[in-house]
């Protein structure tokens, strides 16, 4: 490991516990910082309402000031009750296509969390995935407080255990076999953090807003390799927030996702042709083994300073 690497676990890597809420709020206090919650929600209906509950009830009702100003739930066309689920747990729901209509959306997480940016308001922009279960209000103080204690951070990253099953640490598959290869040969000062493609950062706007996103499942890499090039590895931060329980997904959906990871690492390697951006997985049939051919994610999108309909909001 590279010695800034290890120097910058020391200095930038944090347990929740580290920042009483207390002391958060104080901060928030004195700073008229605002924040945002944004889940990103399809088909999520058995989990979005205990989250939204989880941080309405803790960070946002009954304190002196809320830690959490706005919480948005951006539903990307669930087929299932998410919507109303999430609406009726006390979030501002808001469906993806409602947000900046005359850009046709395209399907993938990364497009959401790019749109959101023009539903949500606050200076520091917390992304929560929906899927999670045993919700802990944590998993948003700890990793907005570096932002609210810290001027020199500038995004913060959760990290956790994942258990797979009853296998402890097991999960992140696709981290393990595929992101964390990638990140240690190519961008070696990221090797530092534990989950880079978790679900669950908070990050300033004024950053987030400068930085192009890719529409589908690299747009965790995607954000983390243009923010280490954009602010340096020292406004980078991660905060150990216990574990991560959520719905895992099968091993062709996690194909698809690496794929869609190895993409995005090759665009901002090379920022060259695409030989075959496809994907051929086989099923078993009838009659022997079918292959399936899927699209790998080959969309991004700009940064939200370029687009018009931001521009105007900021100067209203």
């Amino acid at each position: 490991m590279l010695e800034e690497v290890e120097r910058w676990l020391a200095d930038r890597s944090w347990a929740a516990a580290d920042r009483p809420l207390d002391q958060l709020l104080d901060r928030k206090r004195a700073a008229g910082t605002t924040v945002s919650v944004v889940l990103p929600a399809l088909d999520e209906e058995a989990t979005v309402g205990g989250i939204v509950e989880v941080i309405r009830r803790e960070l946002m009702e009954g304190l002196p000031v809320p830690l959490v100003d706005e919480l948005i739930v951006i539903d990307s066309g669930s087929a299932d009750r998410t919507a109303e689920v999430a609406a009726k747990a006390g979030a501002r729901v808001v469906h993806r296509d409602e947000i900046l209509p005359r850009i046709p959306a395209l399907p993938g997480k990364g497009e959401v969390l790019w749109r959101s940016l023009l539903a949500a308001t606050g200076e520091i922009v917390c992304f929560v995935d929906a899927d999670l279960r045993d919700f802990s209000s944590s998993f948003v103080s700890g990793i907005v407080g570096p932002l609210l204690t810290d001027p020199e951070v500038q995004f913060v990253k959760a990290m956790y255990d994942r258990p797979l099953g009853d296998a402890p640490g097991q999960g992140g598959r696709v981290t393990e076999l595929v992101a964390r290869p990638l990140l240690n040969l190519h961008w070696p000062q990221l090797a530092g953090f534990v989950q880079p493609l978790g679900g669950e950062y908070a990050v300033r706007r004024s950053l987030l807003e400068r930085l192009p996103f890719p529409v589908g499942y690299g747009v965790e890499l995607g954000l983390l390799v243009d923010a280490l090039h954009t602010v340096g590895l020292d406004a980078l931060a991660q905060v150990d927030v216990g574990v991560r329980v959520h719905r895992h997904q099968d091993g062709q959906a996690l194909g698809r996702m690496a794929a869609a990871i190895y993409r995005t690492a090759q665009v901002r390697l090379s920022r060259g042709h695409l030989v075959r951006p496809e994907l051929t997985q086989f099923e078993r049939g009838p009659e022997g083994f079918v292959p399936r051919t899927y699209p790998v994610d080959t969309e991004e999108r700009p940064p939200m300073l370029g687009i018009k309909e931001y521009a105007l909001r900021r100067v209203a």
